[in-house]
C-alpha cells in the first residue's frame, strides 16, 4: 500500500461493477460539506432525516457539530441510494456496540456493507457488497495535539520509537497517518477502542506501509488491505479492508448530496 493523493488516477467508480461483488472492490465517497451554502439544499437534506435523528440534530450546542451530524447523515442515505432502489429518506439504521452501524430497513440484495468518518470540513462514506469488515477514517491534519504523549499512550512501542526518531517536521504527518490506519482498522472490526491501539503497528518503508498484530489479537495480516489518501489542503483519509487477501481495488469520488448526480446514475 502506498499513500497517494485522493484525486490520483482512480478506476471510474461504477456501481454496477461493485454490486456485481468483485472481490477487494471499494468504494469511497467523500462530501467537502462546509462549502456548502444554499439554504434550500441544507433544507432538503435535513428532510431526509428520522425524527429521532433531527431530535439528535438539535440538541448539538454549537451549530459546527450539528453541520457535520447532518453532512454525514445525508451523505450515508444518499451513496446508499445509489446501490438500492430505495430512497434516502428511507433507509433505517443500527449502531452496534461499539457504533459502527449497519442497515437495519429495508432488507437489499446483495447487502450492502458500509462505514463513515467525519471530521471539520470533510466527511466520508466507504462502501462494499464483497467485504464486511470495512473501515474507514479521516482526520485533519492541522488540528493542535501533543502528539509524541499521544503516541506514547497509545501507539505500540515500535511505532512511537519511530515517530520520536523522524525529523521534527516530518512527525505530524506519520502521527496522522498512524492514528487514521489505526482507527480504520478498528472500525473495521466494529470494536472500537475496546481493541487496544498499541497490539498492532503500521509499518513505513519509503511510501509502501505494512502492518504487524500482537499474538493476542488472533489476527492476520495477509487477510488485510490499506489505503492512505491525502485530501488536500489539511485532511487525511484511510480506509482499511478485509479482502482476504485480495488486492484492494480502491474507486473514489466526490459528492454534494442532493445535488449531484441522482441516486443510480453513477452506474
Amino acid at each position: 500500500m502506498r499513500e497517494e493523493e485522493l484525486n490520483a488516477q482512480y478506476p471510474s467508480l461504477r456501481v454496477a461493477e461493485t454490486l456485481a461483488g468483485g472481490r477487494g472492490i471499494v468504494d469511497l465517497w467523500y462530501y467537502f460539506y462546509e462549502s456548502i451554502e444554499a439554504a434550500d439544499l441544507l433544507a432538503k437534506q435535513e428532510a431526509l432525516m428520522t425524527p429521532d435523528e433531527h431530535a439528535r440534530h438539535r440538541n448539538f450546542h454549537f451549530e459546527r457539530d450539528r453541520g457535520q451530524f447532518l453532512a454525514t447523515r445525508a451523505l450515508a442515505r444518499v451513496v446508499l441510494s445509489h446501490y438500492a432502489p430505495v430512497p434516502p429518506a428511507e433507509w433505517r439504521f443500527v449502531a452496534g456496540p461499539h457504533g459502527k452501524p449497519r442497515v437495519t430497513h429495508p432488507a437489499v440484495t446483495p447487502p450492502l456493507f458500509f462505514n463513515l468518518a467525519n471530521t471539520p470540513g470533510l466527511v466520508t462514506c466507504a462502501v462494499s457488497v464483497a467485504h464486511e469488515r470495512l473501515g474507514v477514517d479521516v482526520e485533519r491534519m492541522d488540528r493542535q495535539s501533543d502528539i509524541l504523549n499521544l503516541a506514547d499512550r497509545f501507539f505500540s512501542s515500535s511505532e512511537a520509537r519511530a515517530l520520536r526518531a523522524l525529523p521534527a517536521p516530518e512527525r505530524n504527518r506519520r502521527f496522522f497517518s498512524c492514528w487514521t490506519l489505526k482507527e480504520s482498522y478498528i472500525k473495521a472490526r466494529g470494536l472500537g477502542l475496546s481493541l487496544p491501539l498499541d497490539q498492532f503497528s503500521f509499518l513505513f518503508d519509503r511510501e509502501d506501509i505494512s502492518v504487524a498484530f500482537d499474538k493476542a489479537l488472533g489476527d492476520d495480516p495477509a487477510r488485510w488491505r490499506f489505503a492512505l489518501l491525502r485530501a488536500p489542503p489539511r485532511h487525511l483519509i484511510a480506509v482499511g479492508v478485509d479482502t482476504g487477501g485480495a488486492a484492494l481495488s480502491l474507486r473514489a469520488r466526490p459528492i454534494v448530496p442532493l445535488k449531484d448526480a441522482a441516486p443510480g446514475s453513477a452506474s
